[in-house]
């Protein structure tokens, strides 16, 4: 028996202030959710940040989601033309989706 469901997950790392625009793309692509985590660290083209200093006003969020194929095409057609003016990356990859008894998708 296989619970599974072919997805594509999304990681997109960008700095707090561009989120707002983000959750805007991701609404106008019929996204069904998503997750944000604030205050993420690491090194990339804008330098290391780090929520532990307090000199740092700038704050990284890493938005994960996953969707179907179809859904991802959406997604990608809005974010692609975006994503340089949000900066930041995004990954892409292929996920599974393992379908719990009581949840329907």
């Amino acid at each position: 028996m296989n619970n599974t469901i072919a997805m594509k997950r999304f990681e997109i790392v960008i700095g707090i202030e561009q989120l707002e625009q983000l959750m805007d793309l991701l609404e106008r692509s019929e996204v069904r959710g998503y997750t944000v985590i604030k205050n993420a660290s690491g090194y990339g083209s804008r330098g290391a940040r780090n929520p532990d200093d307090v000199f740092l006003t700038d704050e990284n969020v890493v938005v994960i989601l996953a969707c179907k194929n179809e859904q991802a095409q959406k997604v990608l057609n809005e974010l692609r033309p975006a994503m340089k003016g949000l900066g930041g990356m995004c990954l892409i990859s292929d996920c599974q989706w393992v379908e719990g008894p009581a949840v329907s998708y």
